[in-house]
Formats: structure tokens, C-alpha cells, sequence
């Protein structure tokens, strides 16, 4: 088993290597190449109740808080992703206790990096969208964080499953918590009813994160079902990397140049 952590350890650094590659070059492309995505900030406002002394009763008002940072944040997306790498593969003592974790059919730093990195996702996704409320965007960065840890609380849980029975419960709230904010970008998205006038790049990211969004649980579910080659944990935790890699750079570089919509 040495041997594999070994292997494994060497391609989590491949990994985080591609990942710093793409995430430093999206930030070069973000502030100074593109201009179009580097003038991308979408105004991130604050609805309130305010009394207004004319009409003499309490109404709905806004303020804009701050400019997003749209192009930094996509590439932050990716370089959270090599940091997360880095972090398990090149010192020793948190290798070691990533090693460990594995053993037991445990990834918690895997959870910590996808609450964070996909939550920010969602985030810049849901601006694209036209979701610019602060508290709505605060809720759906927070839903989905819940999400993924979710799935730590679901192998935490059955790592001390000694009678071979699965519990379910976590995978199940989890798929729910990972839903809500896509109820809140489709009722953005079809607002209009205009379908026709909605840009190609929307229904990419759409289908491209519908696809990402089913492949991780089916790899969860393969694992605990122990199908073929998932009977080994780490062969799972390879797919994870994998799908990680490949989810994560096909939607960061379409949600950039989404950031170039009229």
C-alpha cells in the first residue's frame, strides 16, 4: 500500500501542478489581457426596508455594496484547487494524515477544498446570471458549502460501519442542499421566457455543471457500493482528482469568457 500512496502522492502534485498552471494563467488573462473580462464586475447591492418620509411608509430600497472581482475570483477558483494539492502532498506530516485518512475511507481535506472552491463557483455562476443581491449570494455560497460537507459527514459516518450497512442519510440531504441554488439561477434564467435570446455560453455552463454535479455522487456511490475497481478506496479518490481536474477546467474557462457577455 506504500507503493500506491507513493503514486498517489506524486499525482496530486501533477494535479495541483495543472491547476496552478491554469489558475495563474487565467489571472494573467483576467487583469491585463482581456480587457472585456477585466472591466467585468458585476455591482453586488443590498436590498433593505427604509421609511420614506414623503409617502410616510416603510419601502423596499438598495445600495450598491462593492464591484465583484469577477475574473480574480474564477481564477482563485482553480488556484484553491493547487493550493489544496500542495497541501496534502508536499509536507510530510499532513501527507501522513491524509494517508491515514484514506485508510479509514476518509477525505476531509478533499470536502474543506470543494466547500470552498466550488461554493465561490456557484457564487460567480449565479452572477452571471443576474443574481446580485448580497444576502442571496451569501445564502448560496453558504448552501453549498453545506453540500460538500455533507459528503465529509457521509464518510465519516460510515467509516465506523463495521456491519457493511450503509447510511444514506448525509448523501440524500446533501443532493437537496446542492439543489437550492440551482432553483434560484433557473428562476433568474427564465425569467424573461426569451429562451431564444439566452447566450450559448449559459446552457454550456448549465450542462457542463449538471454533468460535473451527477458524476461526483455517482463516484460516491460506486465507492460504497464497492463496484468493480472502487472496491479500493484509493482507486475512487483517483476518479475524485480526476473529476476534479477535468469539471473545474472546462467551467472556470467557460465562466470566464462568460464574463464577456454583452
Amino acid at each position: 500500500m506504500e507503493k500506491e500512496f507513493q503514486k498517489l502522492r506524486r499525482f496530486n502534485l501533477i494535479m495541483g501542478g495543472l491547476h496552478l498552471v491554469q489558475g495563474i494563467l487565467m489571472l494573467f488573462l483576467a487583469t491585463s489581457i482581456i480587457q472585456k473580462i477585466a472591466e467585468f464586475s458585476p455591482k453586488i447591492t443590498q436590498f433593505y426596508i427604509a421609511y420614506n418620509v414623503d409617502t410616510k411608509s416603510l419601502e423596499a430600497t438598495s445600495r450598491v455594496l462593492f464591484d465583484l472581482p469577477f475574473g480574480m475570483l474564477v481564477a482563485l477558483f482553480l488556484l484553491i484547487s493547487a493550493a489544496a494539492h500542495a497541501l496534502i502532498s508536499i509536507p510530510n506530516k499532513l501527507n501522513a494524515i491524509y494517508n491515514a485518512d484514506l485508510k479509514k475511507g476518509i477525505n476531509k481535506f478533499r470536502w474543506f477544498e470543494y466547500a470552498l472552491s466550488s461554493s465561490i463557483m456557484i457564487v460567480l455562476i449565479a452572477t452571471l446570471f443576474g443574481v446580485y443581491d448580497i444576502a442571496s449570494l451569501i445564502l448560496i455560497f453558504v448552501v453549498t458549502a453545506s453540500m460538500n460537507l455533507f459528503g465529509l459527514v457521509m464518510e465519516q459516518l460510515n467509516s465506523h460501519n463495521k456491519n457493511g450497512k450503509i447510511d444514506w442519510g448525509p448523501f440524500i440531504w446533501g443532493t437537496i442542499a446542492g439543489l437550492a441554488p440551482w432553483l434560484v439561477i433557473v428562476l433568474y434564467m427564465t425569467g424573461t421566457g426569451n429562451y431564444d435570446m439566452v447566450p450559448w455560453f449559459v446552457w454550456a455552463i448549465v450542462i457542463v455543471y449538471f454533468i460535473a454535479f451527477n458524476t461526483f455522487p455517482i463516484n460516491m456511490v460506486l465507492q460504497y457500493k464497492k463496484v468493480g475497481k472502487w472496491k479500493n478506496y484509493l482507486y475512487g479518490e483517483r476518479i475524485y482528482i480526476w473529476l476534479s481536474l477535468i469539471a473545474k477546467t472546462i467551467l472556470a474557462w467557460l465562466v470566464l469568457f462568460g464574463a464577456m457577455q454583452p
